[in-house]
């Protein structure tokens, strides 16, 4: 069993940055590959990154290349947002894989946490 809970969303202008945190407790949150997805109104939920269980190795969308950083400890996963544009604006989701290894894909991820706002403004 993992308990994901995640923070540090909020309100920020177009071209600013967020750090959104992901506290994770359970035995086995250290076998686990980890992933953030996000969902704005209306949208399908999408994957923005994942990182593997070792940290090794990581993936992003390609809509997030070059902005977002994601990157984890003992206890934590976090998303580092940079350059942010109104068109990430959505509830962002942390989430525990069922394998060490990144998926793109959400049915892939056996736990979730509640979502964090994210609202870019231009």
């Amino acid at each position: 069993q993992v308990q994901l809970v995640e923070s540090g969303g909020g309100l920020v202008q177009a071209g600013g940055s967020l750090r959104l945190s992901c506290a994770a407790s359970g035995r086995t949150f250290s076998r686990n590959a980890m992933g953030w997805f996000r969902q704005a109104p209306g949208t399908a939920r999408e994957f923005v990154a994942g990182i593997s269980r070792t940290g090794g190795t990581t993936y992003y969308a390609d809509s997030v290349k070059g902005r977002f950083t994601i990157s984890r400890d003992n206890a934590k996963v976090y998303l580092q947002m940079n350059s942010l544009k109104p068109e990430d604006t959505a509830v962002y989701y942390c989430a525990a894989g069922g394998s060490g290894y990144v998926s793109l894909a959400d049915y892939q991820y056996d736990y979730w946490g509640q979502g964090t706002q994210v609202t870019v403004s231009s």
